[in-house]
């Protein structure tokens, strides 16, 4: 790929996903956009690089855009913020205010297996949440990922990740050589397509927010400012989860850790008072 190409495919992801690209990560988009030229006809990567120069936008740009996504999921990943989110964070909420209606932003979802691991998290401890709502929103950039996640369809490999077999047992049923998500489990996630470089003001407000394993695509602007929107439509005495890899330290002064707990934040008063 000629370095003019490269360059451009760059900073065309950059604005339309905000994913930032080494040097050294031309084999990745070679190897992910030579089937999206096949599949649009064209004879390579060169040519769908000119069609994007002059249509930066469209259904060509977005299968690009999508192509680019990565969507590595798996049920309970990392185990901690499930437990955290029924042991602590759910309860403190209801604690605080009286009230028993929570809502959750699953940002950059993937094929559904987070919300859906926060869906059967919920309906295991139904029990210690008495006449608790919790509404689930699950977004992600990619439309095709997220048409998996509502049909909540899944292959052996995919429920022998993470899942306890009993959950299999209990919350999926078999079809054919796949999985499915029972409908009361699906019922309790809605899945939405979303670019987290767009405005946030149509999402609304948010008790809780999983934005887990996505910062680490982005650079430190980009990072800064996803975060610094978040901590607007976060509730005051809301909570924000990050993945593993992932912290605020040096990127935001938005959020700060949130009693010691690894990968959980709460917003910082003063970013509150100003925002």
């Amino acid at each position: 790929m000629a370095a003019g190409d490269y360059e451009f495919l760059q900073q065309f992801l950059k604005q339309r996903s905000g994913l930032n690209l080494s040097q050294e990560k031309q084999y990745l988009i070679e190897s992910r956009l030579a089937p999206v030229a096949r599949k649009v006809g064209l004879a390579g990567v060169e040519q769908l690089v000119a069609r994007l120069r002059t249509a930066p936008s469209g259904a060509v740009a977005d299968a690009v855009v999508e192509a680019m996504t990565t969507n590595e999921s798996s049920f309970f990943r990392d185990k901690t913020p499930f437990e955290t989110f029924v042991s602590f964070v759910v309860p403190s909420l209801i604690d605080r205010r009286g009230s028993r209606r929570i809502r959750v932003w699953c940002a950059a979802a993937s094929t559904g297996q987070e919300p859906y691991s926060l869906a059967m998290t919920l309906k295991e401890n139904a029990h210690l949440l008495p006449g608790v709502t919790v509404e689930i929103l699950a977004t992600d950039l990619a439309g095709h990922v997220l048409e998996r996640a509502r049909a909540g369809l899944y292959s052996a490999f995919e429920v022998q990740r993470g899942l306890p077999i009993q959950y299999l047992l209990k919350y999926f049923e078999q079809k054919g050589d796949q999985w499915q998500i029972r409908p009361e489990i699906r019922a309790m996630v809605q899945f939405r397509q979303f670019n987290l470089l767009q405005s946030f003001a149509g999402l609304g407000t948010f008790d809780i927010i999983f934005c887990r394993n996505v910062l680490i695509y982005f650079d430190i602007p980009t990072k800064a400012d996803v975060l610094s929107r978040m901590a607007k439509v976060l509730a005051p005495d809301g909570y924000l989860v990050l993945g593993a890899a992932e912290t605020v330290m040096g990127i935001s002064d938005a959020f700060r850790s949130a009693s010691g707990r690894p990968g959980l934040y709460v917003a910082n008063r003063l970013a509150e008072a100003t925002a």
